[in-house]
């Protein structure tokens, strides 16, 4: 008779099977039966466990598996959006050292998923320190530690940007090293490789969030010393904004006074029912028009 595999294989082997589970995008039902089912694991001892709605949640994100995510954060609330297990390491964006499920969606570009979470963020009564709660992995090197907010910029994805700053995100919120939101976009944009139209609509973006006696920034030096550069890669309006020797564009201070009369619940489709051009709606791509989440 065979040898029963070591328990380190045999939690490996039930780690993965639920993993392509929710890869596959099996049914609720399914997937919930395989999570709550104990498996034996070894730690200092032999021990029954089964995942968390935390970490499940985070299999959901990675696989878009939006069914499970709206069922975890449905039945679950606050378990959903806990830390996860310090055992458990997501791999791209959180293991124990925070709460990565806002990372992760971000990361992944899971925009219908980051809706449902914000959606739960809200009911929370700690709002503003889960979304401005660094999200970085502890087994990760160098400086992986992050808001989300800081996350959606660097990766230039201005709908989670917008998303983000609309579901409570402070848009001058520093990274241990000093570095706000506005200083990761800058960057950005001095990089030849970027998308320059994706970093500009995350620049506009964050910049209606931002009052203008609040406009602090690291780079702001950058900006003084090289005009000819910056005023051509931020457009003379902007540019001049940002270092202090015009008011803020016409535009921009029409939008600041539109978004505090709308709804934190509602966002962001309350963009969308605006009665103004649609070239003028910050969250502009296709796929969020019309679905509702």
């Amino acid at each position: 008779m065979a040898a029963s595999p070591p328990y380190d294989a045999q939690v490996i082997s039930c780690a993965l099977f639920f993993y392509n589970a929710v890869r596959d995008l099996k049914p609720v039902w399914l997937l919930e039966d395989m999570r709550t089912m104990e498996t034996l694991y070894q730690e200092d001892a032999v021990t029954l466990r089964s995942y968390s709605p935390s970490e499940a949640l985070l299999y959901a994100v990675v696989h878009d598996h939006q069914a499970y995510a709206r069922y975890l954060l449905g039945h679950y609330a606050g378990e959903a959006l806990a830390t996860p297990g310090e055992h458990f390491c997501c791999y791209c964006g959180g293991c124990g050292a925070s709460v990565p499920h806002l990372a992760m969606a971000v990361r992944y570009d899971r925009l219908r998923i980051l809706g449902l979470i914000l959606q739960e963020v809200r009911r929370m009564p700690s709002v503003p320190w889960y979304m401005d709660t660094e999200a970085g992995c502890l087994h990760a090197e160098g400086p992986q530690h992050k808001t989300p907010l800081h996350l959606a910029c660097e990766l230039l994805r201005p709908d989670a940007v917008l998303m983000l700053l609309g579901g409570g995100a402070s848009p001058h919120v520093a990274d241990r090293g000093g570095v706000t939101p506005l200083d990761v976009i800058l960057e950005r944009l001095r990089d030849p490789r970027a998308r320059p139209l994706d970093g500009k609509q995350c620049l506009d973006n964050l910049l209606m969030f931002m009052p203008e006696f609040m406009i602090k920034f690291k780079m702001k030096g950058s900006l003084v010393q090289e005009p000819e550069c910056w005023s051509e890669a931020l457009g003379e309006d902007t540019f001049r904004y940002l270092v202090g020797q015009s008011p803020a564009p016409l535009v921009l201070i029409a939008m600041r006074t539109v978004l505090k009369q709308l709804s934190p619940a509602g966002f962001p489709e309350s963009l969308h029912q605006l009665p103004i051009p649609s070239s003028l709606k910050p969250l502009g791509l296709p796929s969020w028009r019309g679905h509702s989440l």
